[in-house]
């Protein structure tokens, strides 16, 4: 007759060796127990992490113990539901024999993918976003591949740029010169301009005044009756 008390005992003294930094006894009676498993670190030594706690059964190791994840660091909910997977078919192939050590060692190896995973996913994306920049650096510089399709395309927009183009510069241009007239336009427009001349010279002159001590000493000059005549033209003349 098994006697599972002590093989559930001389197992735990076992595990309690193994791993004597993350293993804490929680009851005895049943006895329940919590094994802390850490992946290896990965990149920028990160590292993943879950809390298993077992409780064995009366039967144990003819049964499978009890186990559930007590608590875990950077995994995601698909994580933990592959371990509990894991620990399933790992309990079913060891059934009847301790498998505590066997379950916890199965863990600690899909933490170390798990942790794998994470740094193929981070260096897939670096290598992503490299190529998508080099890419982006290659279009900018080799520009738009010219097709007939394009230019038509790119002709016609031209086209009706200039055309509205050239009409806005006309309504400007006949805004800003909206009431401005021609001199002959300001002439036919305005009858009194053909009379303004006239009528300033007739009230310039109007106003004249004469200063007749300007003509006094007219008489004193002597003027010879018989002298030669008197020709405005010598004024000018260079010769003696």
């Amino acid at each position: 007759m098994t006697d599972y008390g002590e093989e559930q005992r001389n197992e735990l003294e076992a595990i309690e060796s193994i791993y004597p930094d993350s293993f804490t006894v929680l009851s005895e009676e049943p006895t329940s127990f919590t094994i802390t498993v850490t992946s290896d670190a990965g990149e920028n030594e990160e590292t993943v992490e879950v809390t298993l706690k077992f409780t064995y059964a009366e039967k144990y190791p003819d049964e499978p113990p009890l186990w559930e994840i007590f608590s875990q660091e950077n995994l995601e909910d698909s994580d933990t539901e592959d371990i509990l997977t894991l620990l399933k078919q790992q309990a079913e192939e060891n059934l009847g024999m301790v498998m505590i050590f066997t379950l916890v060692t199965a863990v600690q190896e899909k933490l170390n993918e798990i942790i794998d995973q994470i740094k193929n996913r981070r260096e897939e994306e670096k290598l992503r976003n490299e190529r998508e920049a080099e890419e982006a650096e290659k279009r900018a510089f080799q520009g738009t591949v010219v097709t007939i399709e394009n230019f038509l395309s790119w002709k016609a927009r031209f086209e009706q740029e200039m055309a509205e183009l050239k009409n806005k510069r006309q309504k400007e241009e006949e805004q800003s010169g909206k009431g401005k007239l021609t001199g002959k336009q300001l002439f036919e427009t305005d009858h009194n301009l053909d009379t303004s001349d006239i009528q300033f010279l007739e009230d310039v002159g109007n106003s004249v005044e004469v200063d007749e001590s300007l003509f006094q000493d007219m008489d004193d000059l002597d003027l010879e009756e018989d002298g030669p005549d008197f020709n405005p033209l010598d004024l000018g003349s260079d010769e003696d």
